[in-house]
C-alpha cells in the first residue's frame, strides 16, 4: 500500500509540473505573438517623413532671413502705427487750439457760406470791419461779418445801406441787401469790448440787428474765417 500511495502520489506531483509546464508555454506562445503584432503594427505605422532632420545651412540661412523680414515689417509697421497716432493727436490738438474746424449751417452766410460747407477758423484776438467771425451764442457756434467795433456809431437806411460812423460801407459780399429782421435803432452805438455782427444774407439772418443777438462779447469770439475746405471744388480762401 505504501508503495502504491508513492506511486500515486509522484504522478499527481508529475502531471501538476506538467499542467504548469503548458501553461507557461502557452503564456510565453501570447506573449511572442504579442511582441511580434507591435513588431508589425510599428513596422506598419513608420514613416520615414517622421525622422527628426537636422536643417542644412542654406535652410538655417532662409528661415533666418524670414524671421528678419517678419521682424522688420513688425517693426516698420508699428512705427508706421505710431508715427499716425502722434500726427492725429497733433492734428486734433492743433485744430483745438489754433484752427478748429466748423460746419456751417443754414444760409445766413449766403453767398459766401454756403450750408453744409466745412470751413476753418483761425484763432485770434484782434478782428477787423469786413472780417468774418465765428463766436459762441446760446451753446452754439455762430458765423457772421463784423460791421463795426467798440465805439462805432452804425447806421442803417430803408434801403438796407449800412453806414459806419457816417460812411457808407462798401460790401461787395451781400447778393441783395435788406433791413431784415431789426429791433434797435438807429443810430447805434457799439458797447466797448463788443463788435456789431451781421449775416450776408441779410433778409433771413438773425444778428446784431436784433436783441435777441446783440453786440457780440470780445471774449465770446473764436477767431476769424480762414478758408473753406469742403467741398473740395470750392476749396478757397475766404474773404
Amino acid at each position: 500500500m505504501k508503495k502504491f500511495s508513492k506511486d500515486n502520489g509522484l504522478k499527481k506531483t508529475k502531471a501538476r509540473v506538467f499542467v504548469l509546464l503548458e501553461d507557461l508555454f502557452d503564456s510565453i506562445q501570447i506573449g511572442l505573438a504579442r511582441l511580434s503584432f507591435w513588431k508589425k503594427k510599428e513596422k506598419k505605422d513608420f514613416d520615414p517623413r517622421r525622422k527628426v532632420l537636422l536643417p542644412s545651412i542654406e535652410q538655417v540661412d532662409k528661415e533666418r532671413k524670414r524671421l528678419g523680414r517678419t521682424n522688420l515689417y513688425t517693426t516698420e509697421l508699428l512705427k508706421t502705427t505710431s508715427i499716425l497716432i502722434v500726427a492725429a493727436a497733433g492734428a486734433v490738438l492743433i485744430a483745438t487750439l489754433y484752427l478748429p474746424v466748423l460746419q456751417v449751417k443754414g444760409d445766413s452766410m449766403d453767398p459766401t457760406l454756403a450750408n453744409q460747407d466745412v470751413i476753418l477758423l483761425q484763432k485770434t484776438r484782434t478782428f477787423k470791419t469786413g472780417e468774418l467771425v465765428g463766436f459762441h451764442q446760446d451753446g452754439k457756434i455762430l458765423l457772421k461779418r463784423v460791421i463795426g467795433g467798440p465805439g462805432d456809431y452804425i447806421n442803417m437806411d430803408d434801403e438796407g445801406n449800412v453806414y459806419v460812423n457816417g460812411t457808407l460801407l462798401d460790401e461787395p459780399y451781400v447778393a441783395e441787401k435788406s433791413v431784415g429782421e431789426c429791433d434797435i435803432k438807429f443810430p447805434y452805438q457799439v458797447p466797448e469790448s463788443s463788435y456789431f455782427v451781421m449775416g450776408d444774407h441779410r433778409s433771413v439772418s438773425i444778428d446784431s440787428r436784433t436783441s435777441a443777438i446783440g453786440c457780440i462779447p470780445y471774449d465770446k469770439i473764436i477767431g476769424r474765417v480762414r478758408m473753406r475746405i469742403w467741398p473740395l471744388q470750392d476749396i478757397s480762401v475766404v474773404s
